[in-house]
Formats: structure tokens, C-alpha cells, sequence
């Protein structure tokens, strides 16, 4: 199957080609030929499935360009992360068409610019429900004219207590409209609320559907979580706990232990947050000790080592821990301490002196990132830094990681080695001819 088979469009199909999409997911095989028919689906897949790209070649390829002040689409996401993924993944698949504008509307940033952004016209709306319902009784944001509305992560949604939201929201849109549910779980309450909002809607279920990874269960031991490190040696790791007390005392615990780690948790001002993610991202960070807030919506494309410091209290979270890992057609691992309690888990729990644990090795970060004061305001482009920076400094392109541009910062990894002369240097060099504030995060 090829997306040439299940699109009719050959701008996008190019478009796809040259994003590197090769071949659909059975997501994308099952869903797009029932969503391009204008019928309601609801659909059951797990993180890194591809949904975005189901439901986001129908939005696209629906735009009328001409009608920016007429939104066609609304995407509903529980969280700021998954929204502002969501919106970059969606733009990448509207690349080909100019003057396309998707909008993200979530809390953490004012709102005054969220209503200067609409009145400037919107084609699709990505957002969380809070924000996006504030803007409606407002009064700045029309839904009017929506043809489909989309409900990510919906079961995500229901649990974070959004369904009353939620319910407000579509109340302001079209009752002809397309309603696309996607959701990791079947249970009642996402079958119920199905019913309640879709008309003869087709749902759908990967069968036999697995995961990419390999688990390992042990008993729980106080170094045990340093010993697993030790042996499997990750690039990248996600440690997760069920309270952000533990979290803090852990990202302490393997600081102490000269180990590149920052924890992300509830306590955490959003700006915090992002820099923290943006931090594992770049790879100037190696390890982020987590609580359930980072366990979908995450914009991380492969993490080595998924570790339950504490096992969660259902399978449902469980595998969407794990499924941080496993991504990209990558084999991924996870490996979880029991305590004893866990109903859900039957397994035979590994002695942890079992792993081998040749010798001690530092874990400090491979990359500093560099957060520069100007971005896509100031018509800043990835390849505007990356000449900067190999042309007039000299430094080797292989030194040089991901580049993030926002709309006003932008954002590059340099290897840590050479992070204090890049920063230097950088800070008194012109991009666009301009010298802009710089500063290395943490």
C-alpha cells in the first residue's frame, strides 16, 4: 500500500515524499479512505501510530485558501504539548500550499495575541479546550463554518475532566459537520461520548496491534534505577514516577551523581516546561524524570530507555509510558521496579544483580542548546543560523544539532565541547544582519 493508492491528489503525495513519509501505517490505511468520504470515525491507536497524518491530509486538503476568515477545521488536543505538535505536523503536510494558516490556541500565553493572530484569519484551529472555549465566549473566535472537527487523544481528554468543555465547544459548530474521535482506549465513557456526538460513525481498531519494545520487570530496589542505567548505557531516557515530590528528589539524586537530568511535573511554570522538553529534545539533557504530564503529547522522536521508577495504577498508562520508546520503526525499552501491588502486572520479576555492570560511566549531555532572542518575526530560517555559524564562525557542521525556530526565539544545539566558543562567538555575530541576544539554557 502506498499513499499514492489512498490519496488523489499528487501535490500532496509529493509533498509526503519529500517529508520522508514512505509508507502508510495501518492507522493511515484504515482511517483515510473512510475520512476523505466525509464520514465520522472513531478510532482506537497508540502514541507514535500516525494519527496525526490520518486525520491532517483530509484538513488539508479540504482548505480554501481564499476563505481565511471562514476556519474549516478544529482540532481539539488535551494538552499544550500535543497542541503545538499537532499544528507543526500539520503545517509540514499544508508545505505545498502558500499562505496557509493554522493557528494554536492554548493557556500559558496571552490571550490578547491569540485574538490579534484570528482576527488576521485562521484556515484550521489547533487547541486545548480551555483556551479555545474562553476564545468562543469572547466572542473573537467563530466555528460557524467547520466542516470537521477533531478530537485528539480523547480519552486523554474525558480523564483530565474536559468533557463539559468540550460538549460547549460543539455546541458552537455545525451540527453537519465531520467528527473524527481518536483515542488509545475503547472504554464506556469514550463509546458513550461517541454516540453522543457522531452520526453513524465507523470505528475502527488496529488488530493485533504491538509494541516495538522490549520490557524487563524487576523487583524494586534503591539503586536499582542507577544500575539499569549503568548497564543499557541510553542516550536518551525518560524516568517516570507517580508524584512530583519523587521527581524532584530524583532529578536531585542523579544530579548529585553528575548526571545531566531535569524533572517535568505539574509545579512547573509552562515556560519551564517547554524550555525543559526543548532541553531533552536538543539532547542537552539526557535523562527527564517525569510524572504523567509527559506521557503523551510529546514532540520526542525516539527515546532509548523508558524507566517505571513507580509502576502507575493501570495498564492504560503503563503502555502509554512505554510507548515514549519503541518509535520510528526503532526497537524500543522499557523497564519498570515493581513494588509487589500491582494488580494489572503478571510478570516473573528478574533479580537485578543479574545486570552486568562493567564499570562507572558519566552521563553529562552531548549538546548544549543555545536559545537566540529572534525567530520567525524577524525572518530568521534554520538555514540563516547554519551559515552563520559554519560559514562565519567555522565551526563543523557535524558540531551542530536540531535547530528549532519559534516566532521569537529560536533555538540550536552545539556539541557541548565547543558550546563556550560557539557562544561567544555567536553573541557578537550578525544573522540577517542583525545581532541578537544569546544565552545557553541551564
Amino acid at each position: 500500500m502506498t499513499f499514492a493508492t489512498l490519496i488523489d491528489r499528487q501535490d500532496m503525495v509529493k509533498n509526503l515524499e519529500n517529508l520522508g513519509y514512505k509508507t502508510p501505517t495501518p492507522i493511515q490505511v484504515k482511517t483515510l479512505p473512510i475520512i476523505l468520504k466525509k464520514q465520522d470515525v472513531l478510532a482506537k491507536s497508540k502514541t507514535g501510530s500516525g494519527k496525526t497524518v490520518a486525520f491532517g491530509i483530509p484538513l488539508i486538503l479540504e482548505l480554501n485558501i481564499q476563505k481565511r476568515y471562514e476556519a474549516s477545521a478544529i482540532v481539539l488536543a488535551p494538552s499544550r504539548e500535543l497542541a503545538n505538535q499537532v499544528a507543526r505536523e500539520l503545517r509540514q503536510l499544508a508545505s505545498f500550499v502558500k499562505n496557509t494558516k493554522i493557528l494554536t490556541l492554548c493557556g500559558g500565553t496571552p490571550m490578547k495575541g491569540h485574538v490579534q493572530s484570528i482576527k488576521h484569519g485562521v484556515h484550521i484551529v489547533v487547541g486545548t479546550p480551555g483556551r479555545v472555549l474562553a476564545l468562543l465566549k469572547k466572542g473573537s473566535l467563530d466555528l460557524n463554518f467547520i466542516k470537521t472537527l477533531v478530537l485528539d487523544e480523547a480519552d486523554k481528554m474525558l480523564d483530565m475532566g474536559f468533557f463539559e468543555d468540550i460538549e460547549k465547544i460543539i455546541n458552537y459548530t455545525p451540527k453537519s459537520r465531520q467528527t473524527l474521535l481518536f483515542s488509545a482506549t475503547f472504554d464506556i465513557k469514550i463509546l458513550e461520548f461517541s454516540k453522543s456526538i457522531q452520526n453513524n460513525r465507523v470505528k475502527i481498531e488496529i488488530e493485533n496491534e504491538k509494541l516495538n519494545i522490549q520490557e524487563r520487570f524487576f523487583k524494586f530496589s534503591n539503586d536499582g534505577m542507577e544500575r539499569v542505567i549503568q548497564h543499557f548505557k541510553p542516550q536518551t531516557c525518560i524516568i517516570f514516577c507517580n508524584t512530583k515530590i519523587k521527581c524532584k528528589e530524583l532529578e536531585k539524586r542523579l544530579q548529585h551523581s553528575n548526571y545531566d537530568a531535569l524533572s517535568i511535573h505539574s509545579d512547573l511554570e509552562q515556560i519551564d516546561r517547554d524550555e525543559t522538553l526543548l532541553e531533552f529534545i536538543h539532547k542537552s539533557c539526557t535523562f527527564l524524570v517525569a510524572t504523567d504530564v509527559a506521557t503523551r503529547g510529546l514532540d520526542i522522536p525516539n527515546v532509548d530507555l523508558v524507566i517505571n521508577y513507580d509502576l502507575p495504577q493501570s495498564k492504560e498508562t503503563y503502555i502509554h509510558r512505554i510507548g515514549r520508546t519503541g518509535r520510528m520503526n526503532k526497537v524500543g525499552l522499557a523497564v519498570s521496579f515493581a513494588r509487589g501491588h500491582e494488580e494489572y502486572l503478571d510478570v516473573k520479576l528478574e533479580n537485578i544483580d543479574s545486570l552486568h555492570v562493567a564499570s562507572s560511566q558519566s552521563y553529562r549531555a552531548k549538546m548544549r542548546t543555545l536559545c537566540i532572542n529572534g525567530g520567525k518575526r524577524d525572518k530568521i530560517r534554520a538555514g540563516d543560523i547554519l551559515g552563520a555559524l559554519v560559514k562565519e564562525m567555522g565551526q563543523d557542521v557535524e558540531h551542530i544539532g536540531k535547530i528549532l525556530i519559534n516566532k521569537k526565539e529560536s533555538y540550536v544545539s552545539i556539541n557541548s565541547k565547543f558550546s563556550k566558543e560557539v557562544f561567544e562567538k555567536i553573541k557578537k555575530s550578525k544573522i540577517k544582519g542583525k545581532i541578537f541576544k544569546v544565552w545557553i539554557l541551564s
